[in-house]
């Protein structure tokens, strides 16, 4: 099976380097279920100069991305399969752990673009299938957003994480946080392990796991709770009535 390909366009590629060494992030990648490949602009420019940057029309502060070395380097990336083309910008729709599952599972090949300087040549949006953001707040540049991604899709390839049951049951894979974790000791510093952890009741444990799971949500994230009635609720409270 070929590995998912991982392209990415930046002006920046030594910031990756430490993703072949991220623990299991790491391992996937020597194992061969991904592959990172890097394109720098630079390496597409036309001038002695290696210029990729330019003065924005119409005036104004900052230097501007220039479209040709970009798409120089995009059309330098061979189609792989099921490609997906993302634009890492702070104008694009907020990152969901939902995002993550469907590019792991719907395509073979990710290509993402990452801007630098004030901003990127506007022209450079007609590549992109998708624009992807962190939040509402503005980095240096996109290689930041794109490691975020590569980090969250790589962790849900079949292979990379020791257990699948651990991907289903943590924070946003359904629209919950996750529920309340614990180790030994049994207590520590007057704070003990909640009593159904260590009763053996695996039926019990798994109820009391999804009420904390609500009630953490509700708690923290009302906006996902509502979200997750809006979704589950008729068939939630059925089973609770059931």
């Amino acid at each position: 099976m070929a590995p998912y390909r991982l392209d990415v366009v930046t002006l920046a590629p030594q910031a990756f380097a430490p993703m072949g060494e991220l623990g299991v992030i790491g391992r996937a990648f020597h194992a061969g279920r991904a592959e990172l490949v890097l394109h720098n602009p630079r390496d597409h420019a036309s001038d002695r100069y290696r210029k990729v940057d330019d003065e924005p029309y119409g005036g104004g502060a900052g230097m501007v991305l220039k479209p040709e070395p970009v798409f120089a380097a995009f059309d330098a990336i061979p189609v792989c399969g099921r490609r997906r083309v993302l634009l890492m910008t702070p104008q694009g729709h907020p990152l969901q752990q939902a995002d993550l599952q469907r590019w792991a599972t719907d395509h073979d090949q990710l290509v993402l673009l990452c801007g630098h300087y004030e901003g990127f040549d506007e022209r450079i949006r007609t590549l992109a299938d998708e624009e992807v953001s962190l939040g509402d707040f503005v980095l240096t540049g996109g290689e930041l957003p794109a490691m975020t991604i590569i980090n969250g899709v790589v962790r849900l390839l079949p292979g990379t994480v020791g257990s699948a049951e651990s991907l289903v049951e943590e924070s946003h894979s359904d629209g919950l946080l996750e529920h309340p974790h614990y180790t030994r000791p049994a207590e520590f510093r007057g704070m003990g392990v909640p009593e159904v952890l260590r009763s053996g009741d695996h039926g019990a444990i798994a109820r009391w796991r999804q009420e904390q799971r609500e009630q953490r949500t509700a708690a923290r994230r009302p906006d996902l709770m509502q979200r997750w009635q809006q979704r589950f609720g008729a068939d939630h409270d059925s089973e609770h009535r059931a």
